[in-house]
């Protein structure tokens, strides 16, 4: 993600200005960088110079402060729940609309949030975004009442949907493509460092509780480091020029966040329910809302408009086939779930034992995209077979171990290290790779496409693979029950990255081909 400008897509890969295919999807050098693990620049003068950073450290400082917060509040919020239902007096149903009403919102929203970085400017979306975000997590930390937290952090969600897009976006269209990996794997070690500090620092600021803010502290803390990020933002980020100026697909963005609602709401929700036959009516609606989505963003293509969504983008193999793998991915989230139940229901540790007692994954998870640069570099794009490989691996061996001893030992957190690191080389290499198709002006689209398919892999993963765990417990479980329900949902999780090993010998075939045909514009 930087170095020798690319101030455009290779000339055989974007056709001229205005056709239906220009400026899309660009195989052969996406091929190249995958098949090698090397960008190489490409400069024609077809295509219009994307904006440079002035003073890149900075830049990449503050648009990664967007990409901390979006999940930090996410995994930050499950350690105050008790606090929160203490202080608010808040019923069970509201205490689980303060994590999915997030999660749900940030998910529904994020393809549109990408959209309107491409349209409007990303360093606005970011900036606009990032303000929105500070305000909500003031009306969460001012709240009064369950309800006024669950529509603050509805806001919240929609703010950090707006926001995160453009980091990825602003990346892929800015930064020199020969040092986008090292960019895309420092975006990981963001990442990864932000289920660290929202396991332990959360459960920090809640324990000492400073200034008596109780559990008040963990949004009230977002407001400086927001506005530092907002300033930061206006002062170092430049911001990129739309090719074209146009409105937003409205019935597009109502239609598709009608699809990302119906699917993602009974995931999130189902389980607690009792899986009762509203979930089951809104996953069927969801089928023709989807067709008559698609359909929509073809009669606006053929009308000379701007879809929502370039439905172009999936016709490349690549990135379809790196969207699938994308959603195998983060099926794995379960893993946080179950292994937090395994270890305070089934063996009674508390709250901050349990919270210890994921580092060896969280700094697996931090080492591994530190790392991802140098094994890129040796291995090309087989770095996705090395890291679903190290995953299936560490699940495996984790989840043998469970059963084998009372308590967890060495040989299970060498499991969890040894996933960890496979999860950290994964997200950013999947990331830069799905994002690599496409050039810069469709990067935010790709961006919320890409994150949108994460976020529903999640949910869907956590759905299904809780659901075996807790069926496997049993009405009188006993420790060795919940020992053996983990190891079945981690050999779930196992299994499915598995089946993502095949999948990403499949992608660097592709990709290798593509190298040796004529590139078409798609």
């Amino acid at each position: 993600m930087k170095s020798e400008a690319i101030k455009s897509a290779p000339a055989a890969c974007v056709g001229p200005q205005g056709a239906a295919a220009s400026a899309v999807i660009c195989p052969r050098s996406a091929a190249a960088n995958l098949a090698t693990g090397v960008a190489k620049s490409v400069t024609t003068s077809a295509d219009k110079p994307q904006p440079r950073f002035e003073r890149q450290g900075l830049a990449l400082a503050v648009l990664f402060v967007g990409a901390f917060l979006a999940p930090l509040d996410y995994f930050i919020v499950n350690l105050a729940l008790p606090s929160i239902h203490t202080g608010l007096n808040a019923t069970d149903a509201q205490l689980q609309l303060v994590v999915s009403a997030y999660a749900s919102a940030y998910a529904v929203l994020l393809i549109t949030g990408g959209r309107l970085g491409d349209l409007f400017g990303r360093r606005r979306m970011f900036m606009t975004g990032m303000a929105a975000f500070v305000v909500a997590s003031a009306l969460c930390g001012f709240a009064t009442s369950g309800h006024m937290l669950v529509i603050a952090r509805i806001v919240q969600g929609i703010a950090a949907a707006v926001m995160a897009p453009q980091v990825l976006a602003t990346i892929r269209a800015v930064v020199p493509l020969h040092q986008q990996t090292k960019v895309m794997s420092l975006y990981g070690f963001v990442f990864g460092l932000s289920s660290i500090v929202g396991q332990l620092g959360g459960g920090a600021l809640i324990t000492y509780h400073p200034f008596g803010l109780d559990w008040r502290i963990i949004f009230l803390i977002n407001i400086p480091i927001g506005i530092t990020a907002f300033l930061g933002t206006w002062k170092f980020v430049p911001e990129n020029q739309p090719a074209t100026r146009t409105g937003i697909d409205v019935k597009g963005v109502a239609l598709l966040s009608a699809v990302l609602l119906l699917v993602i709401y009974p995931m999130t929700h189902g389980r607690e329910a009792g899986w009762p036959a509203w979930t089951f009516v809104m996953f069927a609606l969801a089928v023709p809302v989807f067709a008559l989505f698609v359909t929509t963003e073809q009669r606006v293509e053929r009308g000379g408009g701007h879809p929502l969504v370039d439905l172009q983008l999936f016709r490349n193999r690549a990135f379809a086939l790196g969207l699938v793998l994308a959603f195998l991915f983060y099926c794995n989230s379960a893993f946080f779930l179950t292994y937090g139940i395994f270890l305070q229901t089934g063996l009674h540790w508390t709250p901050l034992a349990s919270g210890m007692a994921i580092m060896p994954f969280a700094i697996g998870f931090v080492v591994g995209p530190l790392t991802s640069p140098a094994v890129v570099k040796r291995v090309g794009g087989h770095v996705l077979t090395l890291g679903f490989s190290m995953m299936t691996v560490g699940f495996t061996v984790t989840g043998w171990s469970a059963t084998q001893s009372a308590t967890p030992d060495l040989l299970f957190y060498c499991g969890l290290v040894c996933a960890g690191v496979g999860h950290g080389l994964l997200l950013p290499s999947i990331m830069r790779i799905v994002l690599l198709e496409v050039v810069p002006e469709k990067a935010g689209l790709a961006s919320g496409v890409v994150s949108s398919t994460l976020q529903i892999g999640s949910a869907f993963g956590t759905a299904a693979i809780s659901g075996a765990f807790f069926g496997a417990i049993g009405a009188r479980a006993t420790s060795g029950d919940y020992a053996h329900a983990f190891q079945i949902s981690l050999a779930i999780n196992a299994v499915l990255m598995f089946v993502c090993i095949g999948l990403s010998v499949l992608l660097v075939r592709h990709q290798q081909l593509a190298l040796r045909r004529p590139a078409q514009p798609v």
